[in-house]
């Protein structure tokens, strides 16, 4: 059983970034401008409006590492920690840095706020896309998992969208790294759309922008009536888009579906080995807090 769980948050957490570096390539683009210059984007090559290493990860998995990090360093939640762990990469000069991130963390250091006033501005995918970390420390805890995603994501993003769907698919990878499959995150997804319609994503309306709403409609759809983790994330690249965090967040929920022997391996041989070997560590550390029992060191 720990075997299972520990190959499915190594499979959320390695598929996130690889998700990550696989989108950014096509950033920005429309599905025809993808055609025209790739065919089909189906491989880690770097490139992009950012021209990035091939493996090379943006703000998304960098966000994460920050936000898991100060779980991490001190075994348990400290907000604080984590407002300081995203300034301090935000002042290491990351490449990329989403506006509302941006604004919220220099709140942050001008006024030591760790939280906005609602905002109707804030309904962008930032808070959402790093959550992963929360997800695997509270596995067993579903009591703190809200609070800590709520509080992390309201230091940038205070809109109802965002929390909403933080919080949903936060619980869909919570289910399937513990075991349940796609129809206990149908259940969570049908939960979502009943409490806000415009979630719903059958049909698919075709638009992966940062609104939350886009970005939820075009994981969802992919990872729903897609059967492999290749098969999803391919599918969901090649929408275009903001396709980094579209990327990221398909690749978390198949890689969390599918477990890391799922990935690639062409795709896990790509990604920038420093980020493979923190996620290594992180999820070795965030698992043994968020199932309270010993576990063996990940491989």
């Amino acid at each position: 059983m720990n075997e299972q769980i520990i190959s499915r948050a190594l499979g959320a957490y390695l598929g996130f970034a690889c998700g990550d570096a696989l989108g950014a390539t096509v950033e920005f683009m429309s599905p025809k401008r993808i055609q025209k210059h790739y065919g089909v984007h189906r491989d880690i090559i770097g490139g992009g409006w950012l021209a990035l290493a091939p493996g090379q990860v943006t703000d998304d998995t960098q966000m994460c590492l920050a936000l898991a990090q100060a779980i991490v360093d001190n075994q348990g939640w400290n907000l604080r920690a984590v407002a300081e762990n995203f300034l301090a990469w935000l002042e290491s000069g990351p490449v990329d840095v989403g506006n509302t991130c941006r604004r919220g963390i220099l709140r942050f250091r001008d006024r030591g706020e760790l939280s906005g006033e609602p905002r109707d501005d804030e309904a962008g995918n930032g808070a959402c896309m790093r959550n992963l970390p929360v997800v695997l420390a509270t596995l067993q805890r579903p009591e703190v998992f809200e609070q800590w995603s709520l509080q992390q994501s309201r230091i940038t993003h205070h809109h109802p969208l965002s929390d909403a769907a933080t919080l949903a698919l936060g619980t869909m990878a919570s289910l399937l790294i513990g075991g349940q499959g796609m129809e206990a995150c149908l259940e969570v997804a049908s939960k979502l759309v009943d409490r806000f319609a415009e979630f719903s994503f059958e049909p698919y309306p075709g638009r992966a922008s940062g609104f939350i709403v886009d970005t939820v409609q075009t994981v969802l759809h992919h990872f729903f009536n897609s059967d492999s983790f290749e098969s999803c994330l391919i599918a969901t690249v090649n929408q275009g888009g903001d396709a980094d965090t579209t990327g990221a967040l398909a690749g978390m929920l198949a890689g969390a579906q599918y477990g890391v022997d799922g990935i690639p391996k062409r795709w896990l041989n790509q990604l920038d080995p420093k980020v493979a070997s923190q996620i290594r560590s992180q999820v070795d550390a965030l698992l043994r807090l968020g199932l309270a029992e010993s576990l063996e060191p990940v491989a």
